[in-house]
C-alpha cells in the first residue's frame, strides 16, 4: 500500500513528508492509525485512507474526533480494489466490481483482477464465469460486504478445524477494544482456541457472545489481555509475536468478571 501511495503521489506531483503533522493525506493500516490516536496526534485537516486490515467504527470515530477525514477500503493484491466505505461495517463494491459470497467465501468479478502469478502459485482461484477469490471469508448484508478475514487461518483443536475468521467475526461486535483469536499449543488437544482482548472489560460480553453464537469447538477456552497488539513491518497484527506474548511468563490471562477498578486477572499459564 505504501508503494502504491508513493507511486500515485509521484504521478500526481504530490510531495512525500516524513512527519504526520506535515501531511494532508495519509495511507495507513488500522494499527498505524491507532498508534497515532494513542499518541494524541492532531489529525486536523488530514484525509486518511485506511486498508490492510479491518477498520472498526470505534477507531474511525477516534480519528474523526482527532480531526481527520476517513475512508476505508478492502482489497487484495490479486483482486485489487474490491469495496470501500467509512469503516468495516460500511463497505460497498467499487464501481465496476461485482461481489458474491458462496459458502462463506468472497468472490469478485471486476476489470481490476490480476492475470496470474509470476513464479509459484498463490491463493487466487478463478471460475469460468469470471469470478475469482483468494479465500477471504465474509458475508453480504443489505448490499454491504462484511469481511471476516483469510479463511486459511485455522486452529486445529481436538481433531476439529476452526477458522479464526469465523470466530473473530462472531465476537467482534461484542467488544469495544480489539480482539484477535489464536491457536495456543496444548499437549492433549494440539491447540486450543484462545482470544486476546485489548480491553479486559470486554471479557463478559465477548464470552456471552461466544456462548450464544459459536459451536462448542469454536468457543475460546482461554482469554488473554494485552494493552496493545504488536504490529509487523507492514502495520498488520503480528500474530506470531502475539502468540509468544500469551504463551510467555508474563502473559495476563483473564479468568472471570472483574471489578471496575481491577479488570485484569493475574498472569497464569494455560
Amino acid at each position: 500500500m505504501n508503494l502504491f501511495a508513493a507511486v500515485l503521489a509521484r504521478h500526481l506531483g504530490v510531495g512525500l513528508v516524513e512527519e504526520p503533522s506535515r501531511a494532508t493525506h495519509a495511507h495507513l493500516t488500522p494499527g498505524m492509525l491507532g498508534r497515532l490516536c494513542d499518541r494524541g496526534r492532531t489529525l486536523t485537516g488530514m484525509h486518511v485512507t485506511v486498508a490492510g486490515d479491518r477498520l472498526s467504527a470505534g477507531l474511525r470515530d477516534r480519528a474523526l474526533d482527532a480531526g481527520a477525514t476517513v475512508d476505508h477500503y478492502y482489497g487484495a493484491s490479486e483482486l485489487s480494489f474490491v469495496a470501500w466505505g467509512s469503516h468495516d461495517q460500511d463497505l460497498t463494491a467499487f464501481p465496476g466490481v461485482e461481489l458474491a459470497v458462496q459458502h462463506g467465501e468472497i468472490w469478485v468479478r471486476s476489470p481490476y483482477l490480476c492475470e496470474g502469478y509470476v513464479g509459484p502459485p498463490g491463493p487466487l482461484r478463478r471460475r469460468d464465469d469470471g469470478f475469482a477469490t483468494v479465500g477471504d471469508r465474509g458475508s453480504l448484508v443489505d448490499g454491504r460486504l462484511i469481511v471476516a478475514g483469510r479463511g486459511t487461518d485455522a486452529v486445529t483443536t481436538g481433531g476439529a478445524t476452526v477458522l479464526v475468521a469465523d470466530v473473530e467475526a462472531a465476537l467482534r461486535d461484542a467488544t469495544d477494544g480489539d480482539l484477535v483469536v489464536l491457536g495456543v499449543p496444548h499437549g492433549a488437544l494440539g491447540q486450543v482456541v484462545s482470544a486476546v482482548l485489548t480491553d479486559p472489560g470486554d471479557l463478559v460480553a465477548a464470552r456471552d457472545a461466544a456462548q450464544a453464537r459459536l459451536a462448542a469447538a469454536q468457543r475460546p477456552r482461554q482469554w488473554f489481555h494485552v494493552p496493545r497488539l504488536p504490529l509487523n513491518d507492514t502495520g498488520k497484527v503480528d500474530r506470531e509475536a502475539l502468540l509468544s506474548t500469551v504463551t510467555g511468563p508474563d502473559a495476563v490471562r483473564l479468568t472471570g468478571a472483574a471489578a471496575p477498578g481491577d479488570r485484569a486477572s493475574s498472569a497464569g499459564s494455560p
